[in-house]
């Protein structure tokens, strides 16, 4: 299987029709995309140090959920982050290419995911007009907010997680990443809870007056558990493909 053809056969699960407008996923790099890929890493994020990885353990594709190239470069140089990358990959004959918002949209992506993860039932789509990429579903029973907190954190593997509201919560709405543009949305949606990646002080503080309960995950938490499905995604498109989940975070919560 090329380059291209697990493109295509990744995007027939996550059509590009479902990404947000402003979005720039596909494939970032491929200087040969009819290369054989026979090993692929899949990561969260194209950060240095996987690049690197991929790199220097020979892999032919690097597949992550967030873009490499989310805006335009005026130069291709080792003087910036992104175009540094770039350049490294090329070098080293690595493909990349992630799959973001239209799989945070896609039937059994991202939402879906983390949908399952926290115990909803009879989910549906829910966001903005033109973004209906998070969920929201049922509990099987009523619980108070800050138990449910608590196994938010559990089931996220996450130490601590932020919570504004009180009370007994039963329909929730859920999306991984940045959330704070899809509170309103939730709301119109009857959650009486959402749990986004990140969701930002202001706007918690104006949820909390508004009616509706917010717990803020983390970006990373809330989203890390579909690179197990794009790891499944290639498998199933060619099961003699070598595949490697990289899900060590960059971003590190200190706790006393």
């Amino acid at each position: 299987m090329t380059v291209t053809e697990l493109h295509q056969y990744i995007s027939a699960f996550a059509p590009r029709a479902l990404s947000a407008d402003w979005d720039n996923d596909g494939i970032a790099c491929a200087a040969q995309p009819d290369h054989p890929v026979q090993r692929v890493l899949v990561a969260l994020d194209a950060t240095e140090r996987v690049v690197k990885r991929a790199v220097e353990e020979k892999f032919d594709l690097l597949l992550t959920h967030h873009p490499l190239l989310f805006r335009g470069i005026k130069e291709l140089t080792p003087a910036h982050t992104v175009s540094r990358k770039l350049l490294r990959l090329v070098g080293g004959e690595v493909a990349a290419m992630s799959f973001h918002t239209r799989l945070d949209a896609a039937v059994g992506g991202v939402n879906d995911i983390l949908a399952e993860i926290l115990g909803l039932a009879n989910t549906v789509p829910f966001g903005p007009v033109g973004e209906e990429l998070g969920r929201v579903g049922d509990l099987p029973e009523g619980v108070e907010v800050s138990k449910y907190a608590r196994t938010v954190c559990e089931k996220l593997n996450t130490p601590a997680v932020l919570l504004v509201g009180t009370g007994k919560i039963k329909k929730v709405a859920v999306l991984g990443g940045e959330g704070g543009d899809f509170v309103d949305a939730a709301f119109a949606a009857g959650a009486d809870l959402l749990v986004a990646g990140r969701i930002g002080y202001h706007r918690m503080l104006d949820g909390a007056e508004e009616g509706i309960a917010l717990i803020e995950a983390g970006h990373f938490a809330t989203e890390v558990a579909v690179c197990h499905k794009l790891a499944a995604l290639v498998k199933a498109a060619d099961p003699t493909v070598f595949v490697e989940i990289d899900v060590k975070p960059t971003i590190q919560m200190v706790t006393k």
